[in-house]
């Protein structure tokens, strides 16, 4: 039997003799089935065609990336605390390079995932560090392959350790979350946010989108929800789902400021 991943969107499927006829997520409008159809690639061939790139972006926050890229080309992070490290977000390859430097760097207590398009193969990650991955119960439905390792939550805020929170921000999808990390070298605050804020190519500033394949625009309210939801914690610095996606410095208020100019430009006034 095989694990067969979907080669738009990295989400992989329940061990089978072939692959899913489709892909539920790439199904969905925030997300595309390519016009050449759906395609799939099993976790053995994926490791033999590709690699994991590492960059250290500051002390205690690394990211790990697939080469040649694959799927949606997100970027997983690794985040490392006084209580354990955390991976956030989540790549379809797990080499064996990969899974030895994450042992070297002292293995990882805790996953967690924005939304549901960076699932992908989790359950493999989870069950080889044996940590638990924190999903919103709100997208529980988008879940393609079961594992015990999963723990769902529910509400607004989930406290990791006492240096690591996930916000529910929703937005690009019910459960979309965020993660805070207050425990920086610096003392600021930093927002760890896949795409549910989507960083702009100049950095200075972020989107609020439905879907962003097909340019399908939040509402008013949904952004300015997002906002709020994000409004009360402090932070200095974004990361973001994809390479360069990183603000350095006013992050928070660059989020304020993004949201108010979507707003307008809806019409909708604040």
């Amino acid at each position: 039997m095989t694990i067969f991943c979907c080669r738009a969107c990295g989400t992989s499927f329940p061990p089978a003799e072939a692959p899913p006829l489709e892909c539920p997520i790439c199904r969905d409008a925030r997300q595309y089935v390519p016009a050449a159809g759906q395609s799939w690639v099993s976790i053995e061939e994926l490791a033999q065609t590709h690699r994991n790139a590492w960059q250290r972006h500051e002390n205690g926050l690394f990211s790990i990336q697939t080469v040649p890229a694959f799927a949606i080309n997100q970027r997983a992070l690794l985040l490392q605390t006084p209580s354990g490290n955390l991976l956030w977000d989540c790549i379809g390859l797990l080499d064996e390079a990969t899974e030895a430097l994450i042992r070297g760097l002292g293995g990882l207590s805790a996953i967690a995932i924005s939304h549901p398009h960076y699932y992908t193969t989790m359950q493999d990650w989870a069950s080889a560090f044996e940590a638990p991955i924190y999903l919103h119960s709100a997208d529980r439905e988008w879940i393609a392959r079961s594992s015990p390792w999963i723990r769902h939550w529910d509400g607004e805020t989930l406290a990791l350790n006492p240096f690591v929170n996930l916000i529910r921000a929703g937005g690009h999808f019910p459960g979309g979350t965020v993660l805070h990390w207050n425990d920086a070298e610096d003392g600021k605050g930093v927002l760890l946010v896949g795409d549910i804020l989507q960083v702009t190519p100049g950095a200075h500033q972020v989107s609020f989108m439905w879907s962003y394949p097909n340019m399908l625009p939040l509402s008013a309210a949904e952004v300015r929800a997002v906002a709020r939801n994000v409004s009360s914690w402090s932070f200095e610095r974004i990361y973001g789902a994809f390479v360069g996606q990183n603000i350095q410095e006013g992050a928070d208020e660059i989020v304020a400021r993004s949201a108010r100019q979507y707003i307008d430009r809806l019409g909708a006034g604040l």
